[in-house]
């Protein structure tokens, strides 16, 4: 099973194939999401630090540039958590979390 690795934080596994959010969250690490796993909100993103996750998708791309969110100040590596499924190791550093696992939170991603 892959690996997750959060910068400054802790590692964890997780099975292959989970949502990047998911395991994030399954795991202690207060994320935010608002819009349900829909890649429509951005509060989800992620700078990807290490692993082959670093082709950002033409939905991505679009919620990025209707939030005004410049992706390459994160040199091509900013990517929503809730659009990435984990198939090998990554380390990530996540761009918004909260003290707790309640603030700001919308639906969970589906599976």
């Amino acid at each position: 099973m892959p690996f997750v690795t959060v910068f400054g934080g802790k590692t964890f596994e997780v099975e292959e194939g989970k949502k990047l959010v998911l395991a994030l969250e399954d795991n202690g690490i207060n994320i935010l999401h608002q819009c349900g796993g829909k890649a429509k909100c951005t509060t989800c993103r992620v700078e990807v630090l290490a692993g082959e996750y670093k082709d950002t998708s033409k939905i991505e791309k679009n919620a990025f540039a209707i939030k005004n969110i410049d992706e390459n100040l994160y040199d091509d590596c900013l990517r929503l958590s809730c659009q990435i499924r984990v198939i090998g190791d990554i380390t990530v550093r996540p761009i918004l979390i909260s003290e707790s696992s309640q603030d700001n939170r919308g639906p969970r991603p589906a599976d």
